[in-house]
């Protein structure tokens, strides 16, 4: 905000001295073609040469942002555009934010060819950086998953900007329409707007650590503090009364609490615990971060499906289904893989089937690594959950007590494992498939009981769903004759039944840390895979950010054409 301000002032000041035109074209040709400025903060723009080049060819090399020694207004209104992209989850030193006001001034005094073709390539790169970071995201999603396909989402830079930026009489006006077009994307970067002002309004004091947890009805030294902090981030409202001289935990402060909790996906119990208060204590400006990198994971959807989506969010735990108009119309708790060695991948794919009363295909890793031993231990095991040995081609050859010859099979890989349909069944009633190269799919389950805690990583990697017949219900809503009863008749009937969908139903599994509601609410969760760390780590390479082809693993330079 100080550097939208020095230059507003620098702009009024003016550029009262009319300079003389300077020929740079030929300085401003070699600059563009070496693709590298050494005035940006990030020099190399070797990834953008060949629009560059186009941007500028059909001119003649001419400046596109300068008239008469001086920036266009079209140049100023930039600059601003540049100056405020903290309000966007970007970070406007990544388009040269601090140097702006000195190439400015450089213009105001004897301009020379070289900081003319300095200033107006350097404006080139950033706005060209900028739409396309605001556009599609910095780093493409390939790094993280699979079947986030943007292809169709790239712009032509050069002749988007040459068009309708040039020399139009609204520059906010020609960008508008560049972001994703989601309700959820306009929550994060409302909540963004605010988290920037409560960060720089929260004097970041601790919360004093206490030897055990502080229970509602105690004294604890932190309640001032804490006081101020829940009535900041709006867990507290304004109109509840708290005594200002107390020092006791209790009444609308443990409410705060339950709902500060709630929105950290922790436990609302209303103690302040280890966790509790480590989440109490983490710097507003974090928050910042984790709806920043948000931003950026919402870039990388797509900006249109052919139908609603299925999406699930990997560290909050949740799924949900979208109407047309991108708004929940479904939600539920999920259990997701477990954060060490098996866990859910991001990718996205379609949903093309639904299986009631499903066979659990047991994987050959969790057959030797757990189900073997199990056998080894018991005999009977096999029996007493519905499993049966099968041969590659599927006949059974063992279903009850495991002998010594068929348990050498097993470890050897020459029969396989498989748990027959029903309520045992660790797949549940029914599954959803939509085909991946990772083999993970949404389905039912028995063991509900994991529902009911804060933080569900506990599977091998597939999706455990809280509410399998509203789900059902909704993927098959394009199936008329899949009802309500007959979903339950299928689930609880006495065969296994695939079901092809009408129409493929898109399904994203992501991973966000930060999840605004559309009430404004905004909740954050744990980087329980550390996706979110290494998104940091990618994110400070700076430019040209590498790129990933997923066809031969091999990172290369984003086309931009």
């Amino acid at each position: 905000m100080k550097l939208v301000l020095i230059f507003i002032a620098m702009l009024s000041a003016g550029f009262a001295r009319e300079l003389p035109d300077v020929d740079c074209a030929s300085v401003l040709h070699l600059l563009a073609d070496a693709g590298r400025l050494e005035s940006l903060r990030w020099p190399d723009f070797s990834d953008y040469t060949m629009q560059i080049q186009n941007f500028y060819e059909p001119a003649g090399y001419e400046p596109a942002w300068i008239r008469g020694g001086a920036p266009t207004l079209q140049a100023e209104a930039l600059i601003e555009i540049l100056l405020e992209a903290d309000l966007k989850g970007l970070d406007p030193e990544d388009y040269d934010a601090s140097h702006w006001a000195e190439r400015l001034n450089r213009l105001r005094e004897e301009a020379q060819a070289e900081d003319l073709a300095d200033f107006d390539l350097a404006l080139t790169v950033s706005v060209m950086r900028y739409v396309s970071d605001l556009h599609l995201g910095k780093v493409n999603p390939g790094l993280y998953g699979k079947g986030f396909d943007l292809e169709n989402e790239r712009y032509d830079l050069a002749s988007l900007i040459r068009k309708r930026v040039v020399d139009t009489g609204d520059v906010r006006a020609a960008l508008r329409g560049l972001e994703p077009p989601y309700p959820g994307y306009q929550w994060t970067q409302d909540a963004l707007r605010r988290y920037l002002e409560l960060a720089h309004q929260d004097d970041g004091e601790p919360l004093p650590a206490t030897a055990k947890p502080i229970e509602p009805g105690n004294v604890y030294q932190g309640v001032v503090r804490l006081t101020r902090l829940l009535r900041l981030l709006g867990d507290l409202p304004a109109a509840a009364a708290v005594p200002a001289d107390s020092d006791l935990y209790t009444g609308p402060l443990v409410d705060a609490v339950k709902h500060f909790q709630m929105r950290h996906g922790l436990d609302a119990d209303g103690r302040i615990g280890k966790t509790t208060l480590a989440a109490l204590n983490t710097p507003l400006s974090q928050r910042v971060r984790q709806l920043q990198l948000t931003l950026e994971r919402w870039r990388w959807v797509p900006h249109a499906f052919d139908r609603p989506p299925i999406v699930v969010n990997i560290p909050e735990f949740r799924l949900r289904a979208f109407n047309d108009s991108y708004r929940t119309t479904l939600e539920m708790k999920v259990v997701v893989g477990k954060a060490y060695g098996l866990q859910t991948p991001v990718f996205a794919d379609e949903m093309t089937r639904v299986i009631f009363r499903p066979y659990w295909n047991v994987p050959v890793s969790i057959e030797r690594k757990e189900l073997v031993p199990k056998i080894e231990r018991d005999p009977l095991y096999f029996e007493k959950n519905d499993f049966e040995v099968v041969t590659p081609q599927d006949k059974v050859v063992a279903t009850g007590v495991i002998g010594d010859e068929i348990l050498d099979r097993l470890r050897s890989g020459d029969l396989r494992v498989r748990q027959v349909p029903g309520p045992k069944n660790s797949l549940g009633l029914v599954k959803f498939l939509f085909p991946n190269p990772y083999d993970v799919y949404l389905h039912d389950t028995p063991a509900t009981e994991l529902f009911s805690k804060s933080r569900r990583d506990f599977s091998h990697g597939c999706i455990r769903v809280e509410k399998p017949v509203p789900l059902a219900e909704w993927v098959l809503r394009d199936n008329p004759e899949w009802t309500h009863d007959r979903i339950l008749e299928a689930m609880n009937g006495s065969k296994t039944i695939e079901v092809e969908l009408a129409h493929p139903i898109p399904v994203l599994i992501v991973y966000a840390t930060a999840v605004v509601l559309e009430n404004g609410e905004a909740h954050f969760f744990n980087d329980i895979y550390g996706l979110d760390a290494s998104l940091e780590a990618l994110l400070a390479h700076g430019y040209p950010y590498p790129e990933w082809k997923p066809t031969s693993g091999v990172r290369v330079p984003r086309p931009h054409e």
